[in-house]
């Protein structure tokens, strides 16, 4: 009779399992850490400068200066309506430390643009020293209760463009979402500078060349309670 062999185990299999997984760990604990922290090299990106609103917190735009700021942007009007609770106060409080300042006005494709422009100017003050305004386009506008055509969208934001442009007497930015630029191709529609928006790695989908970058969506500084938008200009 036979003798039945004995299972032979094979430990090592599971200490190699156990390894991979402790990297894999630590790998994503680091990516976590370092995120938070992460901004590009100033040697590459001499310009460099945050994004801010009541979202924020309150800001030290001082620190923000020590830290190689030398702009910042500050969330001002939303919509037809909304407006952000501390853009006086962030508009005072980065001019007294020395930045660039400049507006955002987030647009809603729910929303016409002579309310949106009427929400604008009553906020933001016409200034020649200001940097130009930064029109953020982030949701696309399948979230709006009545139905809005791709060309309405356009249409209405070329009216906001052209309203704006005669009150700030610049050029606008478009900050786009990778969600709003695939759905409208907005970049090859409109002329205009482009602020993109990837965490850690450089941005293509705008399909030319940027001037803005924001970097790090949540950066973690001694600016702020709160994360600040970290932002690079094209050199």
């Amino acid at each position: 009779m036979v003798a039945k062999r004995k299972r032979v185990r094979r430990p090592w299999r599971l200490r190699l399992l156990a390894l991979v997984l402790l990297g894999a760990l630590m790998g994503a604990a680091w990516y976590w850490w370092d995120i938070q922290q992460f901004a590009p090299d100033e040697d590459a990106f001499p310009e460099q400068g945050v994004a801010v609103g009541e979202h924020s917190g309150l800001v030290g735009f001082e620190t923000v200066r020590a830290l190689g700021g030398s702009f910042a942007y500050l969330y001002a009007s939303a919509g037809a309506q909304g407006q952000d609770a501390r853009f006086g106060r962030n508009l005072a409080a980065a001019r007294r430390a020395g930045l660039m300042v400049g507006a955002v006005h987030q647009f809603d494709p729910c929303s016409g643009a002579d309310a949106q422009s009427a929400n604008f100017v009553t906020l933001v003050p016409r200034d020649q020293a200001s940097l130009p305004l930064a029109i953020a386009l982030e949701v696309t506008a399948d979230a709006c209760t009545e139905r809005v055509s791709d060309a309405a969208v356009e249409s209405e934001l070329l009216t906001f463009i052209n309203q704006v442009e005669m009150h700030t007497g610049k050029p606008v930015i478009l900050k786009l979402s990778e969600e709003f630029e695939e759905r409208y191709g907005i970049a090859a529609r409109i002329e205009r500078d482009l602020w993109l928006v990837r965490d850690r790695f450089v941005p293509r989908y705008g399909g030319r060349p940027w001037l803005l970058w924001t970097a790090n969506r949540a950066r973690h500084t001694e600016a702020s309670a709160e994360p600040v938008e970290w932002v690079v200009v094209q050199p």
